[in-house]
C-alpha cells in the first residue's frame, strides 16, 4: 500500500516518522517528496546517485514564421510569452509546460523543447529503496518533480511518501492517490491550527487518514480533545523524549537505538493493511 506522511505545518516530525517507519518495515520504498528541501536522506546515510533529470516542455519560437498575432501570449495565463511588434520574448521560468501556445498558434511557428528543472536521486540501504526529488535552485514548480518521482513507485511494494509541509499543490500531488495518509502534528496551538487545514485537504481528496501526535506531553491536550470530538483516530503517539531528541540531533533514527519502536511501527502497518482506520 501507499502511505502518505503529511502535516499542515513544517517541523512537526514528518521526516522523523517517515524515516523511522521505513527503517522498521525493511522491504519498502521511501520517497522524499519535499523536493524543495529534501532531508530524509540525511538520516539514512545512503550513497545517493543521480537517476534522471526532470524536465518540462517549453515553447521554441520560429521568428521567421511568427506573424506576431499575439494568440500565444493571450492564451498563456502565466505571462510566459510577450509578443512585441517585431519580436517574441519568452520567460522560461514562468512557463508551466502546458503546450497550449503550440496548439493555438495559427502559423505553426511554435515547437516544443525541454528545460531541466530538477533531478531524481536515489540509493538503497538493506532492503529499503530510497528516492528523492530535488528542484534546481530558483525554480518555482515542485509538482512536475514530484510527479516524475512518483513514476518510480513499484506497486507491489509498501511505499512511504514523505510529503512537503503545508496544504498547497505539492502536498496534493504527493498524497492525492495514497491508500492512507498519516497526519503528523504536535500538541500545540499552532499544531492544532494547521492540523485542521491538513484534515480539510485529505477529506476533500477522499483519502482515509489518522493522526500521529509527535512530541506528546510537551504542550496541551487540545489536539487529542479535537480528534476525540471529531472521531479522528490517533493512531500513535511519539513522546516528548530527551533521548529521541539527542538521537535526532545526531542524525540517528531512533528505531536504530530503540528497537521496541520497530515493533510498534510494524504493528501500525499491519493495522493499516487490515483497514482498521479505513
Amino acid at each position: 500500500m501507499k502511505i502518505g506522511i503529511a502535516s499542515g505545518k513544517g517541523g512537526t516530525g514528518k521526516t522523523t516518522i517517515a524515516t523511522n517507519m521505513a527503517l522498521s518495515l525493511g522491504e519498502v520504498q521511501l520517497l522524499d517528496c519535499d523536493v524543495e528541501e529534501p532531508n530524509s536522506g540525511l538520516f539514512l546515510k545512503i550513497d545517493m546517485k543521480k537517476i534522471e533529470d526532470v524536465t518540462i516542455r517549453i515553447p521554441v519560437i520560429d521568428n521567421e514564421k511568427c506573424s506576431h498575432c499575439r494568440k500565444c501570449s493571450n492564451f498563456c495565463q502565466y505571462n510566459a510569452i510577450a509578443v512585441l511588434p517585431s519580436d517574441v520574448l519568452l520567460f522560461p521560468e514562468l512557463c508551466h509546460g502546458c503546450g497550449g501556445c503550440t496548439i493555438v498558434c495559427p502559423e505553426n511557428a511554435i515547437s516544443e523543447g525541454e528545460r531541466v528543472i530538477g533531478a531524481i536521486e536515489g540509493g538503497s540501504t538493506g532492503k529499503m529503496e530510497f528516492l528523492q526529488g530535488r528542484m534546481n535552485v530558483g525554480e518555482a514548480m515542485a509538482t512536475p518533480v514530484i510527479r516524475t518521482l512518483k513514476r518510480r513507485i513499484e506497486d507491489e511494494r509498501t511505499v512511504i511518501l514523505d510529503s512537503p509541509p503545508g496544504t498547497a499543490c505539492p502536498v496534493i500531488e504527493t498524497i492525492g492517490d495514497v491508500d492512507f495518509c498519516i497526519l503528523v502534528t504536535e500538541p500545540t496551538p499552532f499544531g492544532l491550527h494547521d492540523l485542521k487545514l491538513a484534515i480539510d485537504v485529505v477529506v476533500h481528496l477522499g483519502v482515509p487518514y489518522g493522526v500521529i501526535i509527535n512530541r506528546d506531553g510537551m504542550g496541551d491536550g487540545k489536539v487529542e480533545e479535537f480528534c476525540a470530538e471529531k472521531g479522528i483516530p490517533v493512531i500513535m503517539k511519539i513522546p516528548h523524549s530527551l533521548d529521541i531528541a539527542r538521537l535526532y540531533s545526531d542524525g540517528i533514527p531512533f528505531v536504530l537505538e530503540m528497537p521496541e519502536w520497530k515493533a510498534k511501527f510494524g504493528c501500525l502497518l499491519k493495522d493499516l493493511e487490515e483497514g482498521r482506520w479505513a
